[in-house]
């Protein structure tokens, strides 16, 4: 999904996350009444559950998106709040009603139809007991679920040949935070990658299957790591600027392209080798989304 081109934010919260099998406009108020949130280090914790979010907003809270440039569109948009709750679906312009909503969603979803790919799926990651459910758009049926062994999934991203990538935001059973886990083809026994990170935030592939992730290192500070086709760890990506706390990592079409939520900016990077050279930054009026 083109970030600048096709969606605009205002106030999104915990880990509110918008994902395109799609490209549309709504809006959603969620409540921040129930929850309890707390830090340890730069996480946020909601009701003791890690998030991806830099913060919690103050009220009023919503999300806006514009709608697609084509006249006809027939995708869908889909509003994820916080851990454990629901995810929102919307088809604009047809109807500026929500038109379908999954229970005990949150977190995160993902699809891939940037490259053609998912246009009728889409995978939510972070709901309880760790399993990533496939559900088809627009009926939010659920189709299938894959599991992990982990105590907090963060993110999910799909590639050009439908393989699922899911990161690790706390815990697990093969050692600390911080792996990416590829489930082939979406389905069976995951193969685990070890990277730099201690936590991974949000993750996307580019279209020749390079997957790119961000999130925090030990110190705390924000990393940017590629797994690439092929390899069996991933590596630390060295950025020429410094972006201050990890938002969405996706691939608009010419650039790999990084939400910075503290400075409400998207960083567009050519990578080369181990280096991300800045070629455009996007900044937007009024934002603390994370995708």
């Amino acid at each position: 999904m083109n970030t600048p081109a096709l969606v605009k934010y205002a106030g999104a919260i915990a880990t509110l996350a918008i994902v395109s099998a799609c490209a549309n406009g709504a809006a959603v108020a969620p409540s921040t009444g129930s929850l309890n949130p707390t830090y340890v280090g730069r996480t946020l914790f909601l009701n003791g559950r890690p998030t991806t979010a830099a913060r919690l907003n103050p009220s009023p809270l919503y999300a806006r998106l514009v709608p697609d440039k084509k006249k006809k569109s027939k995708d869908y948009e889909y509003v994820i709040s916080y851990y454990g709750t629901y995810a929102s679906m919307f088809n604009y312009p047809a109807s500026r009603s929500q038109v379908g909503e999954i229970d005990g969603a949150g977190g995160q979803g993902c699809t891939n139809a940037q490259f053609g790919y998912g246009k009728k799926i889409i995978w939510n990651a972070g709901r309880q007991n760790d399993t990533v459910i496939e559900y088809s758009v627009p009926g939010n049926q659920q189709l299938k679920s894959v599991s992990l062994d982990y105590s907090y999934t963060s993110s999910c991203s799909m590639d050009t040949s439908g393989d699922l990538a899911v990161g690790v935001l706390l815990g697990n059973s093969y050692g600390s935070a911080g792996q990416l886990v590829v489930f082939k083809n979406a389905t069976g026994k995951p193969t685990v990658y070890q990277t730099p990170l201690s936590k991974v935030y949000f993750s996307g592939y580019d279209p020749n299957g390079n997957l790119f992730a961000d999130g925090l290192g030990s110190n705390y500070g924000f990393m940017l790591v590629e797994l690439a086709k092929g390899s069996s760890k991933g590596v630390t990506i060295k950025t020429s600027n410094s972006p201050s706390f990890p938002g969405s990592v996706q691939w608009d079409g010419k650039y790999v392209t990084v939400f910075d939520q503290d400075t409400s900016s998207t960083y567009q990077y050519t990578v080369s080798g181990t280096t991300a050279t800045l070629q455009h930054t996007v900044t937007y009026s009024g934002t603390t989304a994370t995708l």
